[in-house]
């Protein structure tokens, strides 16, 4: 990226001045070599972004941030429907409510160096993963409702997971507003045999060795402790997010003309929050909330069950389980430097944060975290790419909060799936990290290629420009044991 069109706010921020037709400025999040190594086209994306009609206070990324489909990866933006604000299906993304949950296991490494193969075996053959897979469960049209609409609850009405596990999900397990009668026909089909799936790309399930506390009294809190297990699945809405997104986006295109929307972009194709189409989109993704967070309740479910056979006594409790690619009705305090004759500054006003590749990051007292949470804050999952750290973080104790309590997800991808596969094969991969002693199952040798470590950022230099910029702060390093790929 060239940093002469940018303005330095300080190490860890940088700040792109409204130019055209940019209602807002752009705000960027990372150190210089971060920033740098982003592609000109986060930049672009970011300014069609604070282009969009509503938008307030800036458009945001993340220090992970690269290109995507319409929004860069890692962008946050938030509107105001009071203002004209809009609702764009391409700031959500095609795997609606894609995202992390962390079991805690009780294990320390050791514990596992005897079975660790068998469990690997043992996982791959019970999480379906890759292109296309398909679970044992198979849900009819009034099941398919139900599911939608109850997302873990109806999981746990079914027998996946326990009532307790609610209590640690991101909205309880079930986001309000959702609308079944909204999502096609196409999508429930092509969700129909998906659930408790993994898919493919970069969703993983990953058992993980805690090595580095560096907040020991929310460590302590979450139940983390240097050389403990944990497990992390990190999976979203499967095919019936991405056939709502791909709806949305065509009818969004074609609508905005008639709501006097002119785009910077067709991938930014969007509609008013108080529209016909923006509620129906909005009933839809929020079905997609749901079916993420019933996916991830059955992938505990099925977690559990294999660790079951190796050490009966464990009960896998959820840490916590919070989504990056939402569209979220929240209440913010908007910073001084608002601009365009908006509402006053520092007023608290409800707003729709988009969330693109980025996570919610609620600070200690929040109202909306679940209570086992507020005194610490809530646990951010900021995921690896097979051979290199994950991290947890917790939300800042910051006010008013930075980009809309938000944060980064992931390491983010420095060379496009394509890329990546001039330069890796999947084999070798495998083979490299065993010598580590990572064990990596997947179906496909040609997923594991896409998704190489190399392929991806330096996630410590993430996990550290999102730490010293103020936008969580950092709890434990993991390291992947074993991990299933799609």
């Amino acid at each position: 990226m060239d940093l002469s069109r940018l303005h330095r706010i300080s190490n860890w921020e940088w700040r792109f001045d409204p130019e055209g037709e940019m209602r807002v400025p752009a705000v960027l999040y990372g150190d210089e070599g971060l920033i740098a190594e982003m592609d000109d086209k986060v930049l672009e994306q970011i300014g069609n972004v604070a282009c969009l009609p509503g938008i307030v206070d800036a458009a945001y990324t993340m220090p992970d941030a690269h290109w995507g489909y319409g929004f860069p990866i890692g962008g946050v933006a938030a509107f105001d429907a009071d203002a004209g604000g809009v609702v764009s299906a391409g700031g959500v993304g095609f795997d609606i409510s894609c995202g992390v949950r962390t079991l805690l296991t009780g294990l320390k490494r050791p514990d596992l160096e005897p079975c660790k193969e068998a469990l690997a075996h043992s996982l791959s053959r019970t999480i379906p993963a890759g292109m296309g897979s398909t679970g044992k469960i198979v849900l009819d049209e009034i099941e398919m409702d139900r599911m939608l609409e109850g997302g873990a609850n109806w999981a746990v009405g079914q027998g996946y997971g326990r009532v307790q596990d609610l209590d640690r999900i991101e909205e309880h397990g079930c986001i309000p507003g959702a609308r079944p009668e909204a999502v096609s026909h196409r999508a429930r089909h092509r969700q129909r045999e998906e659930m408790g799936t993994l898919g493919s790309g970069n969703h993983y399930l990953e058992v993980q060795e805690v090595t580095a506390i560096s907040d020991d009294s929310v460590a302590a809190a979450f139940g983390l402790a240097r050389g403990g297990v944990v497990v992390s699945i990190h999976c979203g809405s499967r095919g019936l997010g991405h056939q709502i997104g791909a709806e949305f986006l065509r009818e969004m295109a074609l609508a905005a003309p008639v709501h006097g929307i002119a785009l910077p972009d067709l991938e930014l194709a969007c509609a008013p929050i108080r529209s016909e189409i923006g509620e129906r989109y909005l009933g839809a993704m929020r079905a997609g909330i749901n079916c993420a967070l019933a996916n991830r309740q059955i992938l505990t479910h099925l977690t559990r069950r294999v660790f079951a056979g190796f050490f009966p006594e464990l009960s896998l409790p959820v840490l916590f389980d919070v989504s990056h690619n939402t569209c979220k009705e929240e209440e913010h305090e908007i910073p001084t430097g608002q601009t365009r004759g908006l509402k006053a500054h520092g007023e608290r006003r409800r707003l729709f944060v988009h969330r693109k590749g980025a996570t919610r990051a609620f600070g200690a007292g929040h109202p909306d975290l679940p209570a086992v949470f507020a005194a610490t804050g809530q646990p951010v999952f900021i995921g690896g790419s097979m051979g290199t750290p994950s991290a947890i973080m917790v939300g800042p104790a910051l006010r008013p909060e930075r980009a809309f309590a938000s944060s980064c997800h992931g390491a983010g991808r420095r060379l496009s799936r394509h890329q990546a596969l001039k330069q890796w094969r999947g084999r070798q991969v495998v083979d490299e990290l065993r010598g580590r002693g990572i064990i990596i199952k997947s179906p496909s040798m040609r997923g594991v290629a896409e998704e190489a470590p190399g392929a991806y950022k330096d996630s410590t230099a993430v996990v550290e420009a999102a730490d010293l910029a103020g936008l969580s702060r950092k709890v434990a390093t993991l390291e992947p044991v074993i991990c299933i790929k799609g």
